[in-house]
C-alpha cells in the first residue's frame, strides 16, 4: 500500500511520523511511502534523507491523493479530516474517547481509522505503545525544561565557600512519564519524592532513588493497563494533604496524572501553589486535558503567586528528533502485525487490532467509541429537550 507522510499542522508540532530509516523497512514489506516536502524538518531530517531512503516527495494535496493510508502524530482535527479522500486510512493518535466527534467525522468519509492511543497497553503491544515511548520523552523533557527556568541548580555542591544544597522535586503519578521524570532528575541530583494512586508503583518509585509518599486511611481504585483510575473525592482529599507539605518544600513539581477519556484531575491547588519558594517551577504534562495544576495552560507558561507554571504542548515534540525516531519504530511494528505484503491483515479477533480499530466501511466499531457517541447523542437531546 502506499502509505503518505503529511506536515503535521497542530500548534507546536516539531515531531513527524515516519523518519527515513523506518521508511527503508516499510519498502522491504511491499509498502510505498510518500513525504510531504519539508514534513522531517521540525525533527531535523532533511528532504534528501527521504530520498536516500526511497521515499517520494509531493505536496500536501499529492500525498493525499496518492496514498492509501495517513499517517499522523497529532490528533486531526475535524478540518483535518474533512481535507482525507473518502475510503482512505487514517493511522495516528485520535483519542475518540473524549472526541467521539472525531469517530462519526471519519466513519462518515467511510475512512478506516486506527487510534494509536487505543493500542492496550499489553507486553505483546509493547512495541507498538506511542504513548509509552513519547511520555518517556515528555517525562525527560519536563525536568530538563524546569531545571532551564529553576534560580537554583539541582545537585549538591561543595565548595571552599560553603555547601550548597540540592534541589527538591516533587513528580505526582509515577507512569511512564513519572518514572522517566524521576530518573532524569535524580541523575541531574536533585532530592526527588513521588506520589501516586497506584500503590503498586511504590517499588519501581523506590528502586529509582525517590521517596514514595503513600495516602494512609483510605483505599485507591485500581487502574487497568497501566493507566490511573478516577477516584473518590475523599481519597484525593487526603492525598491533597499529603502532598501539601511536599509540594510546600519542593523547588520543582511535574505532574503527569491522566484518566483515558476524562479531564485530568487537579492535584496542585491555587493554595499549594501559595505555599511554594517564589521563583519555584511546577510543569504540568497534563495541561492539554484540562491540567492537574490550578492556573495552568496548555503551550503557555504561566507566574502566579510567583511560581512558573509550563502548561505543557506536545512535550515530546520538544525533542522531535528522538520522539519521531520512536513513534516511526512503533508505527513499524503496527504495520508488521497489521498488513501482510502491502495490504491490511485486520483480525478483529486479535486484541491490538480490535483495540485500536475505530471505524471501517462507514461504521464506528470499537465498543467504546459507540458508547461515548451514545452518550454524547443522549446528552445532545437533554439540552436540547431542556431549552424547549
Amino acid at each position: 500500500m502506499i502509505i503518505g507522510v503529511p506536515k503535521e499542522t497542530a500548534v507546536g508540532e516539531r515531531r513527524v511520523a515516519l523518519v527515513p530509516e523506518t521508511v527503508k523497512k516499510l519498502l522491504g514489506k511491499q509498502h510505498a511511502v510518500v513525504v510531504e516536502a519539508g514534513a522531517g524538518l521540525g525533527s531535523a531530517i532533511s528532504d534528501d534523507e527521504y530520498l536516500a531512503a526511497g521515499a517520494t516527495l509531493a505536496s500536501a494535496e499529492e500525498v493525499v491523493a496518492k496514498a492509501e493510508v495517513i499517517v499522523r502524530v497529532a490528533a486531526p482535527a475535524l478540518a483535518d479530516v474533512a481535507g482525507l479522500r473518502e475510503g482512505t486510512a487514517l493511522v495516528s493518535l485520535l483519542y475518540p474517547l473524549a472526541r467521539p466527534e472525531i469517530a462519526a467525522a471519519l466513519a462518515a468519509r467511510r475512512i478506516l481509522a486506527l487510534a494509536l492511543d487505543l493500542i492496550p497497553r499489553t507486553t505483546l503491544a509493547q512495541a507498538m505503545d506511542v504513548l509509552s515511548s513519547q511520555a518517556s520523552f515528555a517525562g525527560y523533557w519536563a525536568v530538563v525544561a524546569a531545571a532551564a527556568r529553576l534560580p537554583k541548580i539541582f545537585p549538591l555542591q561543595m565548595t571552599a565557600a560553603g555547601t550548597v544544597t540540592p534541589s527538591r522535586v516533587l513528580v505526582m503519578g509515577a507512569g511512564v512519564a513519572g518514572l522517566q521524570a524521576i530518573g532524569t532528575a535524580k541523575r541531574l541530583g536533585a532530592v526527588v519524592e513521588a506520589s501516586d494512586v497506584r500503590p503498586e508503583t511504590k517499588e519501581q518509585v523506590e528502586s529509582l532513588g525517590a521517596k514514595f509518599l503513600v495516602v494512609e486511611g483510605v483505599a485507591a481504585q485500581a487502574g487497568t493497563g497501566g493507566y490511573a483510575a478516577a477516584q473518590s473525592e475523599e481519597y484525593l482529599a487526603k492525598q491533597r494533604e499529603l502532598v501539601a507539605s511536599a509540594v510546600a518544600r519542593a523547588d520543582v513539581v511535574i505532574t503527569t496524572a491522566l484518566i483515558p477519556g476524562r479531564r485530568a484531575p487537579v492535584l496542585v491547588t491555587d493554595e499549594h501553589l501559595k505555599s511554594m519558594r517564589m521563583g519555584s517551577v511546577v510543569v504540568d504534562l497534563a495541561a492539554e486535558q484540562g491540567g492537574n495544576v490550578a492556573g495552568s495552560e496548555a503551550g503557555c507558561e504561566v507566574i502566579r503567586h510567583g511560581v512558573t507554571i509550563i502548561g505543557a504542548r506536545s512535550a515530546a515534540s520538544n525533542v522531535a528528533t528522538h520522539a519521531s525516531q520512536a513513534f516511526s519504530r512503533n508505527l513499524e511494528k503496527l504495520f508488521a502485525h497489521v498488513t501482510d505484503k502491502g495490504v491490511w491483515k485486520l483480525d478483529v479477533a486479535d486484541e491490538i487490532t480490535r483495540g485500536a480499530l475505530v471505524t471501517r466501511d462507514g461504521e464506528v466499531v470499537h465498543v467504546g467509541v459507540k458508547t461515548a457517541l451514545d452518550k454524547a447523542a443522549a446528552e445532545s437531546a437533554g439540552k436540547q429537550g431542556g431549552g424547549a
